[in-house]
């Protein structure tokens, strides 16, 4: 996988509670990469938690914090970066994500629910009806999500080890198919 990596990093994009963050921690020694969390990564620039950013400065200033985060680290090699649900909606992210390989983990809403139900650490889902605010989220996003490099459906019963196996699959596909091309 190396070979046809050559470095290039990954950029794991899809919906809060997709699992962004778990197949990127797999991954990484898997391809002897580093492992980056955007969202972690904006909680120590801020020294404060997502939440509090959401509520002392609003989701702009969050999402200003983001696309500074993502620049930062477009500019380095051998990365697995899991990004935040919303980093695809500023088309300004998209050109750091297209210096990378873009999955995308494509999980359904219900099983998403079932994920995030009771988390209370997620500023989005502060809403009186969870569900439908997930809908709504995918949505907005899905066309933009569906720009990434390597789609990965993710089913109910996919244990993360298959999930990260599929990516490298899916990533492997594209790459010979780049090679070939060129």
């Amino acid at each position: 996988m190396n070979q046809f990596l050559k470095g290039c990093n990954l950029y794991l994009v899809g919906m809060m509670g997709s699992g962004k963050t778990t197949i990127a921690q797999i991954l990484a020694p898997q391809l002897e990469y580093r492992y980056f969390d955007t969202d972690r990564l904006i909680e120590q620039v801020a020294g404060q938690s997502i939440p509090e950013i959401f509520a002392e400065s609003g989701e702009a200033a969050f999402r200003e914090l983001e696309t500074k985060v993502l620049s930062e680290l477009c500019a380095y090699t051998h990365l697995v970066v899991a990004t935040g649900g919303g980093i695809i909606l500023n088309r300004k992210n998209w050109s750091y994500l297209q210096h990378g390989v873009v999955v995308w983990l494509d999980v359904p809403v219900e099983q998403l629910y079932q994920r995030l139900e009771g988390d209370t650490t997620r500023p989005l889902l502060r809403d009186p009806d969870p569900m439908a605010k997930l809908r709504s989220l995918l949505d907005q996003r899905q066309s933009l999500y569906s720009q990434a490099d390597v789609r990965v459906i993710v089913g109910p019963e996919d244990a993360p080890e298959q999930i990260a196996t599929g990516v490298l699959s899916e990533i492997s596909k594209i790459l010979k198919h780049r090679v070939n091309q060129n």
